[in-house]
């Protein structure tokens, strides 16, 4: 057995890492991810993590416990996905200013065609903003490969004033909620 994270994300790596999972394989997703309209957050991040859970499974043994992960930032009920270009980071961004939004991850593990699913929620305050404090984030580059414009636990960190939930989620990949679904498959971390 071993544990695959279907992911190319250097945050969810290293938060693998962190909690203490070893001897891991990284294998990321490569396709296009498709979103079926009409569907609530909490069901459309579940249903990508596992699409890109199946797609890796076909790269891997039965034995091997697939790890996968989606995260997506809504704002009145409009999400916030990664921006195609600096101006479209900056109208995100000056969107969330002074605003609370709101992070879903779907997680995903399969195992030999068994899987499970479960998604987190966590709600980000940010701060007023100003618009050269917008302009000089997104110049950084930082926002450009990010949902919702932001890293927060990047540079992005200076506009959240509070988090409700958990953290990581906001960061891709809620920790302690993947521990308890890695306990279902019998692995203890």
């Amino acid at each position: 057995m071993g544990i695959v994270l279907a992911s190319g994300s250097p945050r969810r790596l290293e938060l693998l890492k962190m909690i203490g999972v070893k001897d891991f394989k990284v294998i990321p997703d490569t396709s296009d991810e498709e979103m079926v309209p009409g569907f609530p957050p909490e069901q459309t991040v579940c249903g990508i993590a596992l699409q890109k859970a199946k797609n890796v499974s076909l790269s891997c043994s039965d034995d091997d416990i697939i790890i996968a992960a989606d995260t997506l930032v809504y704002l009145d009920g409009r999400l916030l996905g990664k921006p195609s270009c600096p101006e479209g980071a900056e109208a995100m961004l000056s969107d969330l200013s002074g605003r609370r939004h709101t992070v879903y991850t779907g997680l995903a593990l399969l195992r030999g065609g068994v899987s499970v699913t479960a998604s987190e929620k966590t709600y980000v305050y940010f701060r007023e903003m100003s618009s050269a404090e917008i302009f000089s984030y997104v110049e950084s580059g930082e926002p450009m490969d990010k949902a919702g414009a932001y890293a927060a636990q990047g540079r992005g960190a200076i506009f959240v004033e509070r988090v409700e939930g958990d953290f990581f989620n906001v960061m891709g990949l809620p920790v302690c909620r993947l521990v308890k679904m890695l306990g279902e498959f019998g692995v203890e971390i």
